[in-house]
């Protein structure tokens, strides 16, 4: 095992409601327990948590990454219209968390239908002091290779490259054992290398403990207005949506 420290960069707090599940203060002190030296918020849209987030990672010495999971339209996004993806921004300094506040803050002002939405102009508006990672199977990088649409996906991602800056934007591998993580993983390592952009491995963490998952679960019920026992609700077939420590990420990825 190396001596590089894991950092987790996709991570969701109780502040994405209905569906993360990780209590802040919790997850400070899990991730001070296994010795993290950062971790990332990168809620669903907002960033509500922002003051908590700060106050507890620098209560138990750990860097706190502002980050969040924006909701993008490729077209305008004050038209309610349209199917969303996701798309994860990580906050690099200063300017970059003012572009991140000015992104959310539009999305709930100018863009909003069922989601806060943003446009790629707007992206492209405020894109400096931001990383860009290309999220989880809802990304449009992603959802275009499970589609087969090799050049799509390789279109969208040059795009966000260019946006973001070469140095800036990190096409993102998880592997929570679903048939889709097997599928896409090959893919997008594939399409790295094309386009000259670097990987980033991350848990698309929703939970603690492998253990929350039931409790999760309940969630999405709630969230979704569907009763646990209903065969059709929305359910995630695995229980690897935690906060995994680094043995657990390393032998995911040590390839």
């Amino acid at each position: 095992m190396s001596d590089v420290p894991f950092v987790h960069l996709h991570t969701h707090t109780d502040y994405s409601l209905l569906d993360g599940a990780c209590e802040i203060k919790q997850l400070m002190s899990l991730a001070a327990k296994e010795q993290m030296p950062a971790i990332a918020m990168t809620d669903h849209g907002n960033m509500f948590g922002a003051v908590e987030f700060y106050n507890a990672a620098k209560d138990k010495g750990i860097h706190p990454v502002f980050g969040c999971e924006l909701y993008t339209v490729p077209g305008d996004h004050k038209k309610q219209e349209g199917r969303y993806n996701h798309l994860l921004l990580l906050a690099q300094d200063q300017e970059g968390y003012r572009n991140l506040i000015k992104l959310v803050s539009t999305g709930y002002l100018e863009g909003f239908y069922y989601k806060p939405r943003v446009s790629k102009d707007m992206l492209a508006q405020h894109s400096k002091g931001l990383v860009c990672l290309s999220a989880c199977l809802r990304g449009d990088v992603n959802e275009s290779l499970l589609a087969e649409k090799y050049d799509e996906a390789k279109k969208t991602a040059s795009d966000y490259r260019d946006i973001f800056g070469k140095d800036n934007f990190f096409l993102e591998i998880q592997d929570h054992g679903l048939e889709q993580d097997g599928k896409l993983i090959p893919e997008v390592v594939r399409l790295a290398r094309e386009i000259e952009s670097p990987l980033v491995a991350t848990n698309d963490a929703h939970y603690l403990r492998k253990d929350d998952a039931r409790a999760h679960d309940i969630f999405m019920c709630i969230s979704t207005g569907k009763t646990y026992n209903d065969p059709n609700r929305m359910k995630w077939d695995q229980s690897e949506f935690y906060i995994k420590n680094k043995a657990e990420m390393e032998k995911l990825f040590g390839n």
